[in-house]
């Protein structure tokens, strides 16, 4: 399991326009990729959109024609935090398309990377919590469905509970679902992943990395045919919207504790970005890149 470079998927170059004072930051993604642009040891590589018949295994079909088409109503729209428009649509259809290439890149070299995806709220039918389309769950069932594989693990480690995705695998004894998260932090209605921590306000170092190596031991044991990283950095201190207080030292050593025993046994991995709201960004930014650098010390052969 090795790359000569590790190749990211991004999807940045698709604009999403947000109007003034949105919470969201747009502007991290394109800040990860000129960051990384730096290390000769990554390849970027803009992603395709994901055709529509594998979405489709996952979400309704009148909810994704009703997307596509600008046709969700208000509430809709409210609960997923975008205004639409085509160049969410381009964006999202990217986001999707670079975790379905990632997981091409994961099965064939062991490692598949996406500057983008994690979208943990979006359930069969509707959008939440600037999510549109799960491409987690969307990526699970296109290996399982088109390549064959049988146990799918889904690492969401993002402060926030992968609560889409907890929903749609519930009853699915070949997707193993595991979120760690805060426990007064949104969604406010968790709903029910293979294994839940839930983590207190101020959460520091120590106790979140020490629950976390216990929890991966259970993901380990079900012996996945392949493993998706939702690698929000929205834990750390800085976070706005985190609520724990977790170092870049520590997201950085939760990332080696995923990644190293991928590599040992030889599990192939998929790494998607999640949420993260620090203020000033560049906490967020570094943090995220750091991930990816992580991953290619591991991966990239010298």
């Amino acid at each position: 399991m090795g790359v000569a470079r590790l190749k990211l998927y991004f999807c940045d170059h698709h604009e999403l326009p947000l109007p003034p004072g949105h919470k969201f930051p747009i502007t991290k993604y394109r800040l990860i990729r000129e960051m990384l642009a730096q290390d000769p040891r990554i390849q970027l590589e803009p992603s395709a959109f994901a055709p529509l018949a594998f979405i489709e295994q996952v979400h309704d079909e009148a909810y994704v024609k009703a997307f596509l088409s600008g046709m969700l109503d208000n509430a809709a729209i409210r609960k997923l935090g975008f205004p639409w428009s085509q160049g969410l649509v381009r964006r999202t259809l990217g986001s999707v398309g670079g975790t379905l290439a990632a997981a091409q890149e994961a099965i064939d070299y062991g490692i598949g990377c996406n500057l983008a995806g994690g979208t943990h709220h979006a359930f069969r039918s509707e959008g939440a919590g600037f999510c549109v389309f799960n491409d987690l769950a969307i990526g699970a069932e296109w290996a399982r469905r088109q390549c064959g594989l049988r146990r799918i693990a889904i690492v969401d480690l993002d402060v926030h509970q992968g609560d889409g995705t907890a929903a749609i695998f519930e009853d699915d004894p070949g997707v193993y679902t595991l979120s760690l998260h805060g426990a007064r932090n949104f969604p406010f209605r968790k709903r029910r992943s293979r294994c839940d921590i839930e983590f207190a306000d101020g959460t520091t170092d120590c106790e979140y990395l020490d629950v976390l190596e216990r929890a991966l031991s259970a993901v380990w044991a079900f012996d996945p045919d392949l493993v998706f990283f939702q690698s929000g950095v929205d834990a750390l201190a800085y976070d706005r919207l985190g609520r724990l207080a977790l170092s870049a030292a520590a997201i950085a050593t939760r990332d080696r504790m995923v990644l190293e025993e991928a590599v040992a046994r030889k599990i192939p991995i998929v790494i998607t970005l999640g949420g993260g709201y620090s203020d000033p960004i560049g906490h967020t930014v570094s943090a995220h890149a750091k991930t990816f650098q992580t991953a290619a010390d591991m991966y990239v052969m010298s």
